[in-house]
Parts: structure tokens; C-alpha cells; sequence
């Protein structure tokens, strides 16, 4: 039985062995003629071949269809760095009067030149170079190209250094204790300068003027301020020749009835009449409170602004802001003068008869 099985099983693999062996031959073109033959497996060579680069072409394709989407795909904007505002130079500029010493390195070219009241140096070989308002780099880079230009060196390296100001002083003016000029060579603070003239007066406003000597056309008004938060932008730097000028702080005249009339510094450039009153150690017992007033100096002339001192004691009226300059009047009242004067009549009058008595 086992036999018959094993036998009936080659029988059928050999049929199919047969059946792709003649479907092979069939699509070779096998047949008795050979050119036939080879002509069919050159054209199935060919076709095989085409189908491939047909592949490999449609994958190119679609790989580089993929790539430009990805190229195209908007990525998000990312902002543009923000570049640091341009500070203003502070470097030292070159004036009228500075005694500069010009140097070429490598050379025996060494020499001094003051510069005239044109702004110009002389120097051999280059004759008369306008140098004022220049910096020492910018006046190095100009007098190296005119060396060039003229032949006379081959790449020189020029160096000047400003022996001596015009001005070697910085001037402090306005309410300081001591001002004048200060020989005060390099660059400083303003509270160097400030400090060198005794400091600030009890007057002193809370703003100076500072005019640097490179630019006298565009003076600098800065605040004076000692406190940490303000103290770098108060305290800018100061060359020689500049000019600072502590400005004086506002005055406020509080006049008549007061236990003290005096005139009053604001401080930080503000106070009130109710302020005011208060450093005029208060009003005396005779003030006629409701015809205060204050006068004030306007482009127009004088003007009278009433005052109802009493309702603002009384906090039913807010309180009056002055301005520098002004004068706050406390009237005198006639008849609360004349009960007063009574009142210490009778009062003398009564210690005589008690004295008497005794």
C-alpha cells in the first residue's frame, strides 16, 4: 500500500515538472529553430531590464517629491535678534590749545605740536592738518593716511598722545559749596566732581546740566539722585573742560500770620500749602485762615488765588499744590486781634488788683 502511495506521488511531481518545463520553453521561444530562441531571451533580457530602471526611477522620483515638500514645509518665525541701541561716544575729543606728541613708530618722526585756535597742527612734510574735534584714533588714522599718500612711509603706525589740555579743569558752578574749577585730569564721575567742591548745598534742586567740551552745542540735563536705583544714569562720566551746574531747587514763601515766615525749599520740586503751613510751625491764634491766599508771578502779571485753608484743616477740601516761586499769605484778623488784646488787658488788670490786695 505504502508503495503504490509513493509511486502515484512521483507520477504527479513529474507531470508538474513537465508542465513548467514546457511553459519555460514556451516563453523562451524554445523551439527547433535557435535564432528564435535567442531572439526571445534577448527580448525578455530587455523587458526585464526596463521594468528595473522603470522601478528605480518612479522610487528616484517620489524620494525627491518628498524632499521638496519637506524644503517648502513654512518652519516658524523666529525673531530677529534685537541689536543693542548705539551709545553716544564718550571718548575725549581733540581741541583748541591741547599740546599733542605725534609719533611714528619704528622712525625718529617725534614731535610735539600745539594745536592753534583753527583746529590745526603742523607738521614737516605734511604742513597744516586739521585736527580739532577729531579723537586720538580718529587724528592717528588721519595724519597716517596723509604719511601714506605723500610717499613718505610705507604703512606707518602713528600714535598721538594728548600731553596737555586746553582745559584741564572741570568747571562746577550753582549750588555747590565751593564752586570754581577743579583740575581734574582723565575721566571722573559727577559725583567726583561734586564731591570735590564740598558737596551740594541745602538749596540744590534734584537736576544738574552737564556741557561736555565736545559738545558745547547739546548740553546734557541728567537728575541728582543718591539714591542706588538712579545713581548710574546721575553719575555719568566728566572730562576736562566739561561744565556742570547744579540747578537750584524751588522756593515756596509762606508770609503773615504764621508763628514762622520764611521761605521754604521744595524738595523733589514738590510741596503743599498744608506742607507749608506745617514747616511755618503753623498759624498764630489771631490768623484769619479763610482769606489766605497765594500770589503767584505768572506771564501775565501777578495773580491772587484765594485759599480756604480752614476746609482743608478740616479735610473737606484737598489739598493745593504750589508752585516754585510762590507766596503763601496768612491774613491777620482785625477782630480776633482786638479780643486778644482785650482779653490780655484784663488779664494785667486782674494780677495788678491781686497784687494790690496783698
Amino acid at each position: 500500500m505504502r508503495g503504490a502511495l509513493q509511486a502515484a506521488r512521483y507520477s504527479v511531481l513529474q507531470n508538474i515538472t513537465a508542465k513548467r518545463e514546457g511553459s519555460l520553453d514556451g516563453l523562451l521561444g524554445r523551439s527547433r529553430d535557435p535564432k528564435r530562441s535567442n531572439m526571445a531571451l534577448h527580448t525578455l533580457v530587455r523587458i526585464v531590464f526596463l521594468r528595473s530602471v522603470a522601478v528605480v526611477l518612479g522610487a528616484t522620483l517620489a524620494l525627491l517629491h518628498v524632499a521638496v515638500a519637506q524644503d517648502n514645509t513654512p518652519s516658524p518665525s523666529k525673531p530677529a535678534p534685537q541689536t543693542a541701541p548705539a551709545t553716544p561716544s564718550r571718548e575725549m575729543l581733540i581741541g583748541t590749545g591741547d599740546l599733542l606728541q605725534v609719533t611714528v613708530y619704528g622712525t625718529d618722526f617725534d614731535r610735539q605740536v600745539r594745536v592753534s585756535d583753527g583746529g590745526e597742527i603742523s607738521l614737516p612734510m605734511l604742513g597744516s592738518v586739521k585736527v580739532a574735534g577729531l579723537s586720538i584714533r580718529e587724528g592717528e588714522q588721519l595724519l597716517a593716511r596723509e604719511l601714506a599718500r605723500g610717499g613718505y612711509f610705507n604703512d606707518p603706525q602713528v600714535s598721538i598722545f594728548d600731553r596737555e589740555y586746553s582745559t584741564q579743569g572741570i568747571s562746577i558752578l550753582g549750588e555747590v559749596q565751593k564752586p570754581g574749577i577743579y583740575p581734574l585730569p582723565g575721566a571722573h564721575t559727577l559725583l567726583d566732581a561734586i564731591s570735590a567742591a564740598g558737596g551740594t548745598t541745602a538749596k540744590a534742586g534734584t537736576a544738574l546740566t552737564v556741557t561736555h567740551r565736545s559738545r558745547p552745542d547739546h548740553p546734557e540735563t541728567l537728575p541728582l539722585s543718591y539714591s542706588a536705583d538712579a545713581s548710574e544714569r546721575s553719575n555719568a562720566q566728566v572730562f576736562p573742560g566739561d561744565t556742570v551746574v547744579v540747578s537750584k531747587a524751588g522756593i515756596v514763601y509762606v508770609v503773615g500770620d504764621v508763628r514762622q515766615p520764611s521761605g521754604i525749599v521744595m524738595e523733589n520740586s514738590k510741596m503743599t500749602v498744608l506742607q507749608a503751613i506745617a514747616l511755618a510751625q503753623g498759624t498764630n491764634p489771631t490768623a484769619a485762615i479763610n482769606g489766605s491766599k497765594v500770589i503767584r508771578n505768572t506771564p501775565h502779571g501777578l495773580k491772587e488765588i484765594p485759599i480756604p485753608l480752614k476746609k482743608m484743616l478740616a479735610a473737606k477740601m484737598p489739598d493745593v499744590t504750589l508752585q516754585p516761586g510762590d507766596i503763601l499769605f496768612v491774613p491777620n484778623s482785625a477782630t480776633k486781634s482786638a479780643a486778644r488784646r482785650g482779653l490780655e488787658a484784663i488779664v494785667q488788670t486782674a494780677t495788678g488788683v491781686a497784687i494790690y490786695r496783698r
